[in-house]
């Protein structure tokens, strides 16, 4: 695939959602009624990043505990691992931050002060289909990670967190997919724990 012309893409994206959330007279970086009310966008700003970088860590450990053991994760791993695999350490970097830029600006700080925290969600977890016998799973966990991307942005009232966030598991999460393979035989301990092993059997 060509990854910088996607990069591009996401980059407009957020662009046009920008613009139009500058036409509808909306501040696309701040919630107009968040949940916590701070006082200096600087605060708003630190205490939103904070909070995406422990929701990155939570989902990325998430993640990493249910594929390989748990079936359904397993499968989706599988299938889209092929899409990562070609990806060099650079693509993997530059994605997550124009994936990260493009679909938060469009999906949370544009489309959820108009339409609410589950529609934009409900959204965002449509338009992530892949095809494959997997596609329900993948738009389930979109949909889900788009009402915690959410709640954070109408928590904390900054797009900073979620921005953070996403570009974190994305660029963690690609990582793992394209080097973690679920199904490879575990590797054999070397030297003398093998010969433990061997004797052991």
């Amino acid at each position: 695939m060509r990854w910088p012309l996607v990069g591009i893409a996401y980059i407009l994206i957020g662009i046009a959602a920008s613009l139009c959330a500058w036409w509808r007279g909306v501040p696309v970086w701040t919630h107009p009624k968040p949940w916590v009310v701070l006082d200096f966008g600087l605060e708003r700003s630190v205490y939103s990043g904070l909070v995406g970088v422990a929701i990155a860590g939570l989902v990325v450990m998430t993640t990493r505990a249910l594929v390989g053991r748990v079936a359904f994760a397993t499968k989706l791993h599988t299938e889209l691992r092929p899409l990562a695999r070609s990806m060099s350490t650079a693509t993997v970097v530059y994605l997550a931050a124009t994936s990260a830029f493009g679909e938060e600006l469009l999906f949370r700080g544009l489309l959820e002060p108009w339409a609410g925290l589950l529609p934009q969600a409900i959204v965002f977890g449509v338009l992530h289909q892949v095809g494959g016998p997997s596609r329900w799973v993948w738009m389930g966990w979109a949909t889900v990670m788009g009402i915690m991307l959410g709640a954070m942005f109408h928590c904390t009232g900054s797009l900073v967190g979620p921005v953070l966030a996403h570009a974190l598991i994305n660029a963690v999460n690609l990582s793992h997919l394209k080097s973690f393979d679920p199904h490879r035989e575990p590797r054999r301990l070397g030297g003398l724990l093998s010969l433990r092993e061997d004797r052991s059997r």
